[in-house]
């Protein structure tokens, strides 16, 4: 039995868990209309990082954050994806298949991170568990993840899909510089409406979460009305018969494609990453979880059946970026709505990237400028601005770089992957604990979509030309090697070559917020 379905009191014991949490860890209160949970403060040695549970989860705006606010899942993905896959698999059934398969390794991964993050209640997410497992050697796991969180924690593609978008519901020609101008425009919007009125900045996502849904479930209805042939549509049901013709046999393809699927489906780990703000952490993430996850994959596969009844395949593998731009196109001739949708999910995206990027400066992980000012809540003493910037950093160079017509899909390729190498040193971890089939099997299709991008494609050139198929992993792994090469330079090359060794120290801000710094020593 995994630890989310336990009763609330109780937890592994170090001595099974290999050093993770003991009994008397985590003492939950819900007597009394106590709507917090108390933790009790950790032995040095049981925790992830350098900070205790009361210092990590101390400043800010508090515990705010209930389940009506946790609301990322439904993001660009499922409205702007399935063209990009469709090419890749070559048909409607495969396609298909692969948001199947999506769904299923989305709540294998979801068991594996309601796993770990009932052990360890405490914002950072991927941060915190790698911690946990990997201790030794010191802070190298933090700085791995720290080089893949602040290099690819960027909102780009969000971006670029709404300038794109509000572009064609606008009727204008989406031209290179002013889709960047629009993206940009929309990132440092985001970065000052999370930064300087933070409350205005939840108040906007949940109304935006809520917009968005009720914009799929009117897709997936009108996707029924069509299938029933009452509609514009001639013949619903044409990318239906021999659905699976002009299947590809290539592995790279399909695992090209998954990454695209899980992106759609990337969100279900959100509460992980901001669990110092959400009030009964542990209770909202059992709940919150399973319950989006869940609603969101129907409307998912309901939605891209609707698209398929709606659209041809030709039509659907020349819509780029705007599918369900198209949907609303072919049976209402408006494209107005999908706008927003990505708006929503930046917003969203931008709040819990901030916060981990946070947890990693108040590890002491070595930032330009110190880490005093990026893990501080300045200037509102409410939310992490400075995160906010080291977030929008990166979006921006993004945004302008690449070539516009591969952007996209080689963004959603360049994310995923090194994630998928986090995703297998999380995954290896839990076998520490509990040797569990979920785990296993999201191990088998994690280490698949580490190999198969290597692979060369049906079409010899995969999905983003005139880029190589394998540029986005060689990214992907340069980015984990830096991460590597930043440890050794900071914790063994300047300490050996000028003679100091690290000595931590906890700092504490105006607002509260504890953080950790190192200053140098000399060693004789």
């Amino acid at each position: 039995m995994i630890s989310f379905f336990r009763s609330s009191g109780h937890s592994t014991s170090s001595d099974d868990a290999n050093g993770f949490v003991d009994e008397k860890t985590i003492g939950i209160s819900e007597a009394k209309g106590v709507d917090s949970e108390v933790v009790s403060e950790l032995d040095s040695d049981d925790n992830p990082g350098e900070l205790t549970f009361e210092e990590d989860t101390a400043g800010g705006m508090g515990r705010h954050l209930g389940v009506s606010r946790i609301g990322r899942i439904i993001g660009t993905g499922v409205f702007s994806t399935p063209s990009s896959i469709l090419a890749s698999v070559g048909s409607v059934g495969a396609s298909l298949m692969l948001w199947v398969l999506g769904l299923v390794l989305s709540f294998c991964g979801l068991f594996i991170w309601l796993e770990f993050g009932t052990m360890f209640p405490r914002s950072g997410g991927e941060k915190v568990y790698l911690e946990a497992i990997y201790r030794r050697p010191k802070h190298l796991a933090t700085v791995i993840f720290a080089a893949n969180a602040i290099i690819l924690g960027f909102t780009a593609s969000n971006c670029i899909v709404f300038a794109q978008n509000i572009l064609v519901s606008a009727g204008h020609s989406a031209e290179r510089w002013v889709v960047r101008g629009i993206a940009l425009g929309v990132i440092v919007f985001t970065t000052l409406l999370h930064g300087l009125t933070p409350r205005m900045g939840i108040l906007l996502m949940n109304v935006l979460t809520l917009f968005k849904t009720i914009i799929l479930i009117f897709i997936v209805v009108t996707g029924w009305v069509v299938l029933s042939g009452k509609t514009r549509i001639k013949d619903p049901h044409v990318n239906f018969r021999n659905a699976f013709a002009g299947s590809s046999n290539s592995s790279n393809d399909y695992a090209t494609a998954t990454f695209k699927v899980l992106f759609a489906y990337s969100g279900w780990q959100n509460v992980n990453y901001v669990l110092n703000d959400v009030k009964n952490p542990v209770r909202t993430l059992k709940i919150a979880g399973p319950l989006g996850l869940g609603i969101t994959s129907a409307l998912y596969i309901f939605a891209n059946i609707a698209y398929f009844a709606a659209s041809s395949k030709t039509e659907i593998l020349h819509s780029g970026t705007t599918v369900a731009s198209l949907f609303f196109k072919n049976v209402f001739g408006t494209q107005a709505q999908k706008a927003l949708t990505c708006l929503g999910n930046v917003i969203t995206v931008t709040f819990t990237a901030a916060r981990v990027n946070q947890e990693l400066a108040k590890e002491g992980i070595p930032l330009p400028f110190g880490n005093r000012f990026w893990a501080s809540n300045w200037p509102t003493q409410s939310a992490p601005f400075p995160g906010l910037i080291l977030h929008m950093i990166p979006s921006i160079i993004v945004i302008i770089a690449p070539p516009p017509q591969v952007a996209y899909p080689f963004i959603l390729d360049v994310e995923g992957y090194p994630a998928q190498i986090i995703n297998l040193f999380i995954i290896l971890g839990l076998f520490y604990l509990l040797w569990l089939i979920l785990a296993f099997f999201f191990l088998a299709a994690d280490c698949f979509l580490l190999v198969a991008p290597f692979i060369r494609p049906a079409n010899k050139v995969g999905d983003t030309p005139p880029l190589p198929y394998y540029l986005y992993c060689l990214v992907g792994i340069g980015v984990v090697a830096f991460g590597v090469l930043y440890w050794v330079v900071w914790q063994l090359v300047l300490p050996y070559v000028f003679k100091f060794r690290l000595v931590p120290r906890k700092d504490v801000l105006e607002d509260g917020t504890v953080f950790t710094s190192f200053s140098r020593e000399k060693v004789e």
